[in-house]
C-alpha cells in the first residue's frame, strides 16, 4: 500500500477514488437495507460500482456508522432505503460506561460487513480493497449522545476517557480482523471530531485513533482518516494521528487542506456528495470538478473524491459527468 499511494502521486494523470457503493446496490436492483445486513449483497453492490466506474483507485464499501454502535447494543433503525441510524442513548454516566462491555466480533452485522470486504478482496484483484470503521469519538457520541459528549468532555472528562478507551480498544480488533480477511485498507470515519477545537481533538480524538493506526497500518494496510466535521480548524490533529492518507468533507477549502497536510501524505476530497452528486445537474457537476481539479493542480498527492459516502439515488449522469471532468484534466496532462 506504500507503493499503491507513491504510484498515486507520481502518476501524471489525477488518481481518484470516490466513497461510493450506494450505485451499485440500485444497480443490481436491491435496496441499502438488503446491502447492511447482507455482506454478500454488499459485496455484489461493490462489484457493480467496480465494473461500472474502473477508474477509481479501490474498492470501498458503505461508510455505514451505526455497525459498531449495533455491535455494543445499541438500536438502530433501518429504512429501506436509507443508511441506518442509532435511536437513544445507551451509556449516560460513569457507572454506565464502566459496565459497558467492549464486544466481540461477532456481535449485531460485524460478521457481514468482514464478509462483505472479504469477497471483495477475494474478487476484485485489479486494485486494493478498503473497508470502512467508524473513529472512536463519533463511535462514543453514539453511544453517550453526541449533544450530551459535548458537554461532558468538559465536565465528565474521566467518563469520556473510559469510554474513549473501550471504543478504541473495538475499533482496533475490528480493525485488524479485517487486515486479515484480506482488506488493504480502512477508511478511519471520525466526522465527530470535526465538532472539538483542534486542542480538544488532540485531547479526545488524536491519541485514540493513533493507537489504532499504529496497530493496524503498515505497508501492507492503509489507514484514510476520515473528517467531514473538519472546516480547516482540525487538520493538524487529523495528522497527528499519523495515517498515510486523509480524507476531507466539502465544507472545507481543499487547498488550504493540502497546504496542512504533512508531505508524502495522500490528501482525498471533496465533491460535495448531496449538493454535486445528488441534487445538481450533470453540468454543474462536471464544472465542479473541473474548478478542484485545476485549484489543486500543482499538488501530487492530490486524490480526487467525493466528500463523504455519496447518498442514496445519485444520478448516474452525475457520475459520468464526475468522471468525464476529471478524463478531460488528464488528457491534457499526458
Amino acid at each position: 500500500m506504500q507503493d499503491w499511494a507513491k504510484g498515486l502521486m507520481d502518476s501524471k494523470k489525477r488518481g481518484v477514488l470516490p466513497i461510493m457503493t450506494h450505485p451499485g446496490i440500485e444497480m443490481i436492483g436491491r435496496e441499502v437495507y438488503d446491502a447492511v445486513t447482507d455482506g454478500r449483497v454488499h459485496y455484489e453492490a461493490i462489484k457493480a460500482v467496480n465494473e461500472a466506474y474502473p477508474q477509481s483507485a479501490a474498492a470501498t464499501v458503505i461508510m455505514d456508522l451505526t455497525v459498531e454502535a449495533e455491535a455494543f447494543g445499541s438500536e438502530i433503525s433501518f429504512p429501506k432505503n436509507e443508511v441506518p441510524s442509532v435511536i437513544g442513548r445507551l451509556v449516560s454516566d460513569y457507572a454506565s460506561v464502566e459496565k459497558l462491555q467492549v464486544p466481540d466480533l461477532t456481535k449485531g452485522r460485524v460478521q457481514q460487513y468482514l464478509l462483505a470486504n472479504k469477497l471483495a478482496a477475494e474478487n476484485i484483484t485489479d486494485k486494493p480493497t478498503l473497508a470502512g470503521c467508524i473513529g472512536p469519538f463519533s463511535l462514543a457520541g453514539r453511544l453517550f449522545d453526541m449533544t450530551e459528549i459535548m458537554m461532558a468532555c468538559y465536565v465528565e472528562p474521566d467518563t469520556i476517557e473510559l469510554l474513549l478507551k473501550k471504543c478504541t480498544a473495538f475499533i482496533k480488533n475490528y480493525c485488524l480482523e479485517l487486515k486479515k480477511v484480506g482488506a488493504n485498507g480502512v477508511v478511519l470515519a471520525e466526522p465527530a471530531a470535526g465538532l472539538l477545537s483542534n486542542d480538544d481533538c488532540l485531547k479526545f480524538a488524536t491519541p485514540y485513533l493513533k493507537e489504532i493506526v499504529d496497530a493496524v497500518q503498515d505497508e501492507n494496510f492503509i489507514v484514510v482518516l476520515h473528517n467531514c466535521g473538519n472546516t480547516g480548524h482540525c487538520t493538524q490533529s487529523m495528522a497527528a494521528a499519523g495515517a498515510w492518507a486523509l480524507h476531507f468533507g466539502n465544507k472545507i477549502d481543499m487547498v488550504k487542506a493540502l497546504e496542512d497536510t504533512p508531505e508524502g501524505v495522500l490528501a482525498m476530497g471533496n465533491i460535495d456528495p448531496v449538493a454535486m452528486f445528488k441534487v445538481a445537474t450533470a453540468q454543474e457537476m462536471k464544472t465542479a470538478v473541473s474548478d478542484l481539479l485545476e485549484r489543486t493542480k500543482d499538488y501530487k498527492n492530490f486524490i480526487l473524491s467525493s466528500g463523504c459516502d455519496t447518498p442514496p439515488e445519485v444520478p448516474a449522469a452525475n457520475i459520468d459527468a464526475f468522471y468525464e471532468a476529471l478524463d478531460e484534466f488528464n488528457a491534457k496532462r499526458a
